[in-house]
């Protein structure tokens, strides 16, 4: 989930573009976690970021994660002081921004192998 809707877009085009499924996008971490208690198919990935209004990526995190771990979570994250606690709070991946659209592809498949349900 990505605050910035220019991003949101962006990593909209890219994944879709890499054969991805994005089926969702949140504006906020009370957003996000929102979303992913409504969606009957848990997406396999959620991109998550830090610093979003209302409720930030750490604490839409670790709700997200409590109400099941059928998603795997990518933090995203200019602060790479928050690293630790995004893979403490039960992220399985962390990018530093700036990062390229390659490093997110990469990372995605990386994680997923052949898994395209993305958001």
């Amino acid at each position: 989930m990505e605050d910035d809707s220019s991003l949101q877009n962006l990593y909209k085009i890219i994944l879709k573009s890499s054969g991805f499924e994005v089926s969702g996008i949140a504006n906020n971490g009370e957003e996000a976690v929102r979303l992913y208690k409504n969606v009957a198919e848990k997406p396999d990935i959620i991109i998550m970021d830090h610093r979003m209004p209302i409720k930030n990526g750490l604490d839409a995190t670790k709700e997200i994660l409590e109400l099941g771990n059928e998603s795997k979570i990518v933090f995203a994250s200019a602060d790479a002081s928050v690293k630790n606690s995004a893979l403490s709070a039960g992220a399985i991946s962390f990018l530093e921004k700036p990062f390229s659209v390659k490093k997110l592809v990469e990372e995605i498949k990386r994680i997923t192998g052949e898994v395209i349900n993305t958001f």
